[in-house]
C-alpha cells in the first residue's frame, strides 16, 4: 500500500492513510500548485516558444517520410540517424527515437532496471527523473555535486551499494546550470573502470548549451547510454529525443517498447531530420542561447548584488541558496510569484530555490528584491 501511495510513513508519528485509492502520477512533478493569471510562474524552466524554430515546413517534409505509415518497428529513420551521428560525443554502435528524454529514461529503467536495484544518481538532478526512479522502486544512491560535476569520492562512496547503473547529466545541468568539465569526466571513469555499472547520461537541454559533448561513452561504449533530447531546442512537441548504446542494449529498450508504442513516429523524426539540416534552426539555435544567458545572467547578477548566493552557470533556470525554503517558498508567494523548493530535487537535504529564467525577460529586479528578502529566512 506504501508503494501504491494509499498510506505513508511519518518517523515517530506513525502510518497514515494517504488516500482511499491508487492514482498513479509522478510525485514531485504533481505537487506543483495552479497558479491565477495574476501570479508570475518561474516554476517551469520550458523554451521560450517565440524563441524555438517554425515547424511547418519541417512538418510538410515529415509527411512524406520514409516507410510512412508502416507497422514496421524501426528503431530510428536513417535519415536522422545520419545527421545526429555527425554531432555525437562517441563512436556509438547503435541508435533509437524515443518520445522525448524522459520517456527515453522510462523505456529504459523499466526494460533494463528492476525494482530494488540500487542506482547512484548525481544530486541535485531533475524531478521527473526521481519520478522515474522512485515509482519504479530501485534505491536511490545520491552522488553530491560541486562546480566541476559529480564528486568521484562521492561516487566511489555510491559504488559500496553495488548500483547497477548511474544516471547523471554530463553536458548542462537541468537544475543547477553547470557543466561537468573533461577532467571531471576522466576522473568519474578511473571510479567506473573495472565495474559492470551501466552509466546513462542524459542531455536534457541539448544545444541550449554551447560546450563541447562529453560523454563516457569514449572510455566504456559497452554500458553507455546517451541520450540526447531536442525537446527545450526544436520544440517540445516534436516529442523526440535520440538515444545511443550497444545493439543489445538498444535491443533491449526496443523489446520493451513493443509492449507500447513500438516506434517514433516517422513524421516527426523527418522533421527534426529536416530542422537539423537547415541553416536558420542554427540562427535560431544561436539566437535562443544568446536570449536564454541573457535573462539568466540578468537575475544572477541582480541577486549577487542583494547578497544571494546563486551556482554560476547556463540554462534555462538559477539554483539559489536560502536559508530556510518554506519560508522563501511563501514570502515569495506573497509577492506573487511562485518557484520551485530545492527538495523537490534532491535526495539530500536542501535550502534551495529552482527559479525558471527562460521566460523572464522582464521583472528582474523585482524577481530579484523579492528572492533577496526570501533568502535570509526571516
Amino acid at each position: 500500500m506504501r508503494k501504491q501511495k494509499i498510506i505513508s510513513g511519518r518517523g515517530r508519528n506513525g502510518t497514515w492513510v494517504s488516500g482511499d485509492r491508487f492514482i498513479a502520477q509522478p510525485e514531485r512533478l504533481a505537487s506543483s500548485g495552479n497558479y491565477g493569471p495574476d501570479v508570475l510562474d518561474l516554476t517551469m524552466a520550458v523554451p521560450d516558444r517565440t524563441l524555438l524554430p517554425p515547424l511547418q515546413s519541417a512538418l510538410a517534409y515529415g509527411a512524406s517520410a520514409e516507410n510512412l505509415n508502416s507497422y514496421e518497428r524501426s528503431r530510428i529513420l536513417p535519415e536522422l540517424e545520419a545527421e545526429v551521428r555527425g554531432s555525437w560525443p562517441y563512436e556509438a554502435e547503435a541508435f533509437l527515437a524515443t518520445n522525448g528524454g524522459y520517456n527515453a529514461v522510462y523505456t529504459l529503467v523499466h526494460a533494463l532496471l528492476s525494482p530494488g536495484a540500487a542506482i547512484a544518481i548525481e544530486d541535485p538532478t531533475a524531478m521527473r527523473l526521481l519520478d522515474i526512479l522512485e515509482d519504479h522502486g530501485v534505491r536511490i544512491v545520491p552522488v553530491r555535486c560541486d562546480d566541476d560535476g559529480p564528486l568521484p569520492s562521492s561516487l566511489q562512496e555510491a559504488m559500496h551499494y553495488k548500483p547497477v547503473a548511474f544516471l547523471f547529466q554530463p553536458r548542462l545541468h537541468s537544475v543547477t546550470g553547470r557543466t561537468v568539465t573533461a577532467k571531471r569526466m576522466s576522473e568519474l571513469a578511473v571510479v567506473l573502470r573495472d565495474r559492470d555499472t551501466l552509466i546513462i547520461e542524459d542531455d536534457g537541454v541539448g544545444d541550449i548549451s554551447s560546450k563541447l559533448r562529453l560523454s563516457l561513452g569514449t572510455y566504456f561504449p559497452d554500458r553507455v547510454i546517451h541520450i540526447l533530447s531536442f525537446s527545450k531546442t526544436l520544440g517540445p512537441d516534436l516529442r523526440l529525443a535520440v538515444l545511443s548504446s550497444t545493439q543489445t542494449i538498444v535491443s533491449q529498450i526496443q523489446s520493451y517498447r513493443s509492449f507500447s508504442a513500438a516506434w517514433t513516429s516517422r513524421i516527426l523524426q523527418a522533421a527534426a531530420a529536416w530542422l537539423l539540416r537547415d541553416p536558420s534552426t542554427a540562427v535560431a539555435l544561436m539566437n535562443a542561447r544568446h536570449a536564454y544567458d541573457e535573462r539568466r545572467t540578468a537575475l544572477t547578477r541582480g541577486l549577487a548584488a542583494r547578497g544571494v548566493g546563486v551556482t554560476e552557470g547556463h540554462g534555462l533556470c538559477a539554483w539559489v541558496s536560502v536559508e530556510n525554503e518554506t519560508f522563501a517558498m511563501v514570502t515569495l508567494a506573497a509577492r506573487g510569484i511562485a518557484v520551485q523548493p530545492g527538495s523537490k530535487f534532491s535526495i539530500l537535504p536542501s535550502r534551495h530555490l529552482r527559479v525558471a529564467t527562460s521566460t523572464l525577460s522582464t521583472r528582474c529586479d523585482e524577481v530579484a528584491d523579492a528572492i533577496g528578502l526570501a533568502a535570509s529566512g526571516g
